[in-house]
């Protein structure tokens, strides 16, 4: 991906590892537009980075995403660069039946229903552009399961899965496909708690060294802060055990 220079949707821009990614693009010299579902929370971004924009969108509705989508490509003719950030992160008691199932469903809408039809949307467009990206924010948590959030873990694993079957049948067009999964961040994604967690990675951190891999030449398909490798790579060793020490280990905690 060029490091500036580029139109660039950052969709759940608002807040976290999407406005920090935001920021660090637009100061890279390109020119953002972050979309979410709170306007307000959008336009203190804006205000507080100047030549930014903000449009609303919220990825949950697939119906919207057409019209959004026109709209976007009108007021941003040269967009050429996706980034799907957009995500929420809900923790679920499997054994109480069915009242997990509405958290369920709102996170499998949102974070990968999202992202497969804003990408349906767009892709005429970006297929236009001389060179284009779309960049998917999995999670590390794709590689193995946190299990107290079972269907936030199971959406990033489809993304990832998804993302690179995107990735393999966009081969010889304008488009490159990159994957980025974040390791345990120092975010408000679970509440507020997981912003100061010691165990999390700063957030300043993790964007600095997303920012010096995403602007490498080539860009690498994979995006891979050191601290996600041990979760990435963990079916290269006894994936099992460490699934459970992984598991143990986050016990008892609400991240």
């Amino acid at each position: 991906m060029k490091a500036n220079g580029n139109t660039i949707l950052v969709t759940g821009g608002g807040s976290g590892i999407g406005r920090a990614l935001a920021e660090s693009l637009h100061a890279s010299g390109n020119r953002v537009v972050i979309a979410g579902r709170r306007l307000a929370l959008l336009q203190e971004v804006v205000r507080a980075n100047p030549g930014m924009d903000a449009v609303e969108l919220d990825v949950e509705n697939g119906a919207s995403i057409g019209s959004f989508s026109l709209g976007l490509c009108a007021r941003h003719p040269q967009l050429n660069v996706v980034v799907h950030n957009a995500g929420i992160m809900r923790a679920e008691d499997l054994r109480s039946g069915s009242t997990h199932l509405p958290d369920a469903e709102a996170t499998i809408a949102t974070n990968l229903l999202g992202p497969i039809r804003l990408t349906a949307a767009l892709l005429p467009h970006l297929l236009s552009q001389r060179t284009a990206t779309v960049v998917t924010v999995t999670s590390g948590l794709a590689f193995v399961p946190l299990a107290t959030f079972p269907t936030y873990c199971a959406t990033k694993a489809a993304l990832h899965s998804w993302t690179e079957s995107l990735r393999y049948q966009l081969q010889g067009t304008s488009v490159e496909v990159v994957e980025l999964p974040p390791p345990y961040v120092q975010t408000e994604l679970t509440g507020a708690h997981q912003a100061s967690d010691p165990r999390a990675m700063p957030l300043a951190e993790f964007v600095a060294e997303s920012m010096r891999l995403l602007s490498a030449s080539p860009t690498p398909a994979e995006v891979l802060v050191d601290r996600v490798k041990p979760l990435r790579f963990a079916g290269k060793g006894d994936y099992h055990g460490f699934f459970q020490a992984f598991n143990d280990s986050m016990a008892g905690t609400r991240h």
